[in-house]
């Protein structure tokens, strides 16, 4: 006998991307940052004291709010700390929307908003990107006309690395009805050269939920922790209703809190980042990928199918002999997507060994 709802039953869960036990493997399928967390995380950790676990943590994780709302220029109010950005995500859903509402995101993107809707027994507006993976001009419009309660927009986008400027996105919040999330996961990654700043966003409108990870740009997705930036009144149901209590632990706090303050050593590891991604660029379109620019710590790249030693060599064929040889990248069998491999940027390293494999499975 099942006891769960209807729609929990009906659904489908949200797919990982592949996490071997095996150390041995490259991983270079889910975006995770290829260099280590800054020296005062691990010192952080060192100076966690045994004997104060027995007590809860500090509720709202004041002393990293103030760290972030620092950084941003905002009022600790307009932060919130959470358990990774999906719990963000989560609440979000729990708190705007109730069963039967309409949730819109673009397609492609992140697979867990529809699990998300699911859960919370929603309807899924899908929008379709254009043919450059773009925005339809008309997107806010759509939105408004599905009666979606909430959007969600990734910035730097997932899986093209394709990014939105701050007066878009400001156009797309000024006339959508509902609430906005702009999930930042991969912000850091974007060039210093670029002007792009979404948080004033926040101080302008009541709608924008801006999110924030420490998983990506601050090497900690290990340690499950993310914030969101938007405007008092929109976080505070979250902070004092839906949220969970003590909803980020102790350690996870004070890790977290030790990286956002070691800005100096981030930035440096965002900029090799940015080195490697432009490197490996160049050599995969050398090797006949076609490849999106990118403004993400990951590639979108295009493969088309050759015949290689009488054997079809197509972007699925290639990903299952990249496996083989214990290099992971992601692929992702849906419409747009089938001749496509999404590759992380990995260390000089690591990037060289994919390269390496990439010329002789493609015999070059």
């Amino acid at each position: 006998m099942s006891y769960e709802r209807n729609n929990i039953r009906d659904m489908q869960g949200y797919s990982w991307g592949e996490q071997p036990r095996q150390s041995r493997v490259i991983k270079l399928n889910t975006n995770e940052n290829p260099y280590p967390p800054a020296p005062e995380v691990a010192q952080a950790l060192t100076d966690v004291n045994v004997a104060e676990l027995r007590r809860y943590p500090p509720p709202f994780a004041d002393d990293f709010r103030e760290v972030a709302a620092d950084l941003h220029g905002v009022s600790q109010n307009n932060i919130m700390a959470t358990n990774g950005g999906d719990e963000l995500l989560r609440l979000i859903i729990t708190t705007f929307a109730d069963a039967g509402d309409t949730i819109a995101m673009a397609e492609p993107s992140y697979s867990l908003y529809p699990v998300l809707a699911a859960v919370q027994n929603c309807k899924m507006q899908r929008i379709p990107l254009n043919d450059d993976w773009g925005l339809p001009q008309d997107f806010a419009d759509q939105l408004n006309a599905s009666g979606a309660r909430i959007a969600f927009i990734v910035n730097p986008h997932a899986p093209t690395g394709r990014l939105l400027s701050a007066p878009e996105l400001a156009q797309i919040a000024e006339t959508f009805q509902g609430v906005l999330v702009i999930d930042e996961a991969y912000v850091d990654f974007i060039s210093p050269d670029i002007s792009y700043n979404a948080v004033p966003l926040v101080k302008q409108l009541d709608n924008v939920i801006l999110l924030r990870t420490m998983s990506k740009g601050y090497s900690l997705a290990g340690l499950r922790f993310a914030y969101g930036i938007a405007s008092e009144s929109l976080l505070a149901p979250m902070l004092f209703k839906t949220r969970d209590s003590y909803n980020t632990d102790l350690i996870s706090q004070r890790l977290a809190t030790a990286a956002l303050k070691s800005q100096a050593y981030a930035r440096e590891c965002w900029q090799r980042v940015r080195d490697e991604r432009s490197r490996l660029a160049s050599a995969l379109s050398d090797l006949g990928f076609d490849v999106l620019p990118s403004h993400s710590n990951f590639l979108l790249v295009t493969w088309a199918a050759r015949q290689v030693g009488g054997e079809l060599l197509d972007a699925n064929a290639l990903y299952q002999a990249l496996k083989a040889q214990g290099i992971l990248v992601r692929y992702f069998a849906q419409p747009r997507l089938q001749d496509k491999l999404r590759i992380t940027v990995g260390t000089q390293e690591e990037n060289n060994t994919l390269l390496q494999a990439i010329r002789g499975l493609a015999g070059q």
